[in-house]
């Protein structure tokens, strides 16, 4: 079951549009809107993470609140440049990732770490299937596929427990199809 979530978490239809350039403009931009309100949300579940972590976890969550801030910034570019306009209202893919992001504020750091790596490495894997270089969105696949976010999804992978955990996996997995529909919709 795990394989088969995996698969559609990192391998949808949104991508393989974004690869080939046919995703329709609105689509596209309903889901980087909806992915900024996410990671203003993940932002902030990172860093009350950070705040009890263990020792060895804080580098690497550190490095990645730093990294979300920037993310924040370059998603106000690129909203400017595509013309979305500020304060987006949460659609209900987006809620319910909240949703889940608080109830893993209340979980043992050892499950809120593990969800996180799944939410990063989701992300990559899934930029990776996109990756083209034809595609008119190739400046959005290149940003989410750097050797810099590789190591520190990397990094969050030595912290996580994924087979202490596979419910969790799964839902978090389950949260990013989600996700991904919800631009297709």
């Amino acid at each position: 079951m795990l394989d088969a979530l995996w698969t559609a978490a990192t391998r949808h239809p949104f991508l393989d549009a974004v690869r080939d350039g046919t995703i329709a403009d609105d689509a596209f931009d309903r889901w980087l809107s909806q992915d900024a309100l996410f990671v203003a949300d993940l932002l902030t579940f990172q860093a009350r993470l950070l705040a009890r972590a263990p020792r060895p976890a804080q580098g690497v969550l550190a490095g990645g609140c730093v990294a979300l801030v920037d993310e924040l910034d370059w998603f106000e570019d690129q909203a400017a440049r595509r013309g979305i306009g500020p304060g987006q209202q949460p659609l209900p893919a987006t809620i319910a990732y909240h949703q889940l992001l608080r109830r893993l504020d209340d979980s043992e750091v050892d499950a809120a770490l593990t969800a996180l790596w799944v939410i990063e490495r989701v992300y990559l894997l899934a930029w990776s299937s996109a990756v083209s270089s034809a595609s008119p969105f190739r400046e959005f696949v290149d940003h989410w596929t750097t050797p810099g976010f590789a190591a520190y999804v990397d990094g969050l992978g030595e912290l996580a427990n994924p087979e202490a955990h596979g419910e969790l996996v799964a839902d978090v997995l389950t949260h990013e199809v989600a996700f991904w529909e919800m631009a297709l919709a």
